[in-house]
């Protein structure tokens, strides 16, 4: 594959992984900003409001992160650490009862699992070539 193939390619992955991240940060979470912490407190998040600011914090800046390729690492770092964290609290299907819920959660849980392997993997491989990070790395003969 060509580097240029694959550096578009990256960048098309890290604008689509990030999309969602920053869809909810803007789109519902500052917004919708004490609606969201009253559901934190609700499924026992301590501190909602500090811990919202700090996933705000995290999602907006992990996604700029990714989306520039700069310093891509620690922007998935932060997202894994989000999605880690709103997986367990708010998709633990294994404490519920009622068949749909939990396949409804089972389902949520499985798709944040499975971006949680894409941020992973940036952060094993980084960004690619197309990127912030792939500029400033010295050029070697």
């Amino acid at each position: 594959m060509s580097k240029t193939v694959q550096g578009l390619l990256t960048v098309a992955a890290r604008l689509m992984l990030s999309a969602i991240f920053l869809a909810s940060a803007a789109g519902n979470k500052i917004p919708n900003f004490s609606e969201v912490a009253k559901v934190m407190a609700k499924v026992g998040i301590p501190q909602p409001e500090l811990m919202l600011v700090g996933a705000i914090v995290f999602l907006l800046a992990g996604s700029v992160s990714l989306i520039l390729g700069y310093r891509a690492r620690i922007g998935a770092t932060l997202i894994l650490v989000f999605l880690v964290l709103a997986t367990y609290y708010f998709h633990d299907f294994w404490n519920l009862t009622d068949p749909q819920a939990k396949e409804m959660q089972t389902i949520q849980f499985m798709n944040n699992h499975a971006i949680m392997g894409a941020m992973v993997f940036i952060i094993a491989n980084g960004s690619g070539p197309m990127s912030l990070d792939a500029k400033r790395q010295p050029k070697t003969a």
